[in-house]
């Protein structure tokens, strides 16, 4: 009976995460349009962190409760599935194209700091305060090219006509509601995943990877999809690998300033298969320039692999 109820209790906190970050992203971006901010820096960065806003309202909710299992499984959890699983799925219904400056770029970088989540935690068992500065600095970097790369495209977008949008304070109420219904939805996630990985005599850690993860990774799946049926390849892969950064470099960065995340040795095998995530969508985007089908069925193959191992490790 209490199991059920604390089922009940993750399907309501993940339907207000994923509803919250919807409301969240809406308000936000349509503040963004009205004020003429152009729609690539809206899309790079508005969207990818509104979609990870699970991810990080979940993070800094249990490190804040001392369940550093959840914290860093949910962040290791989502970059995996969102590579494996939202990528394969999504290069399964279309071939998605991947732009020249995404595999140069952004791709690199996000296995670049997912080697530094790695270090960070190896180097002294947990991510403390000054890690979470240096994630803070790349993250600034990483922003800071953004809005330079989209320079060129806010000429471009002044001459375009203004795009209706709703009301401001319609949508300044959309932005409020988001927040605050993903902040509740986060806490109601870590508190039931807690009791039924106690009820279940499951490890934190395997329910953060899975269930915590796939909850919080809603969002980004639903864009991804939606933009691979309208044929948006930019959105589907941006919306991936921007999500990815912000997870580790913000959600663990903002995390390890409020309170020491614990890195245990038992996350080692997750690290690598993250590394092993990104590396791989990098080298199949590098042979053609695309994630084609195939490329869609060996990452769906190599997360059942991974989803296999952690069950039964």
């Amino acid at each position: 009976m209490e199991i059920a109820k604390n089922l009940l209790l993750l399907i309501v906190g993940f339907v207000m995460l994923i509803k919250g970050a919807d409301l969240f992203v809406d308000g936000a971006s349509g503040i963004a349009k009205k004020f003429g901010i152009p729609e690539i820096i809206v899309g790079l960065t508005i969207v990818a962190m509104g979609t990870s806003a699970p991810e990080a309202a979940v993070s800094i909710a249990a490190a804040l409760k001392g369940n550093g299992d959840i914290t860093l499984g949910n962040v290791l959890g989502s970059n995996i599935l969102n590579v494996f699983i939202i990528l394969g799925i999504t290069a399964l219904i279309i071939p998605i194209a991947v732009s020249e400056s995404t595999i140069r770029i952004d791709m690199p970088f996000m296995i670049l700091v997912t080697f530094v989540l790695l270090i960070t935690g190896l180097r002294g068992g947990e991510i403390g305060r000054l890690d979470g500065l240096l994630m803070w600095a790349f993250f600034i970097l990483y922003m800071g090219y953004l809005f330079y790369s989209a320079r060129h495209s806010m000429k471009a977008e002044a001459h375009k006509k203004k795009e209706r949008t709703r009301p401001v304070p319609l949508l300044l109420l959309f932005t409020v509601a988001g927040g605050a219904m993903i902040i509740i939805g986060s806490n109601i996630t870590v508190n039931s995943a807690s009791e039924i990985a106690a009820d279940l005599g499951v490890s934190a850690r395997v329910i953060a990877l899975t269930i915590v993860a796939f909850g919080t990774s809603l969002p980004e799946l639903v864009t991804s999809l939606t933009a691979a049926r309208k044929g948006n390849a930019d959105i589907a892969i941006g919306n991936i690998v921007g999500s990815n950064i912000f997870n580790i470099l913000f959600v663990v960065g903002t995390t390890a300033l409020i309170t020491d995340v614990a890195f245990a040795s038992k996350f080692l095998f997750d690290m690598a298969a993250a590394i092993a995530a990104a590396v791989i969508v990098w080298l199949f985007a590098l042979k053609d320039k695309k994630l084609s089908r195939m490329s869609g069925v060996i990452m769906l193959l190599l997360y059942a692999a991974y989803l296999i191992y952690i069950l039964m490790g």
